[in-house]
């Protein structure tokens, strides 16, 4: 079973951003919703451990979810750049940047097709967030 965790770097109104280890070697950067008491939708979730189970996401495809946070569900890793694209989940990069006016992850969608790439034929994994 692969062990996934981030390690949050910095916390602010443009968003959570940090770095994702998968078998603890850095994998990509990551980008979350502001802190804002874990509300659906708008908040990056509690740090902790969890356990991430394979979904079919009519929105992103095949991607995997975050369980077991409390109040929420539908938690996913998935493509996108800035912080209103998270939509409450977490957001895999290759580096940070700007799109605009705008803090984020760049080159999303090689980042997550690597992640999920390395996470072949894994049905389930613990999750760890620190920070």
């Amino acid at each position: 079973m692969r062990k996934v965790d981030i390690t949050r770097l910095e916390k602010s109104e443009e968003g959570t951003f940090g770095v994702l280890r998968l078998d603890g070697r850095v994998q990509c950067v990551t980008l979350e919703p502001p802190e804002r008491g874990n509300r659906v939708g708008v908040s990056c979730i509690p740090a902790g451990t969890y356990t991430c189970r394979k979904v079919d996401s009519p929105s992103f495809g095949p991607t995997f979810e975050v369980t077991g946070v409390p109040g929420r569900t539908a938690i996913l890793f998935h493509q996108g750049n800035v912080a209103r694209d998270t939509h409450g989940c977490i957001l895999l990069g290759s580096r940070f940047g700007r799109l605009g006016d705008e803090r984020g992850v760049l080159d999303s969608r090689a980042a997550f097709t690597e992640f999920l790439d390395r996470c072949a034929g894994e049905r389930t994994f613990q999750f760890t967030i620190e920070g």
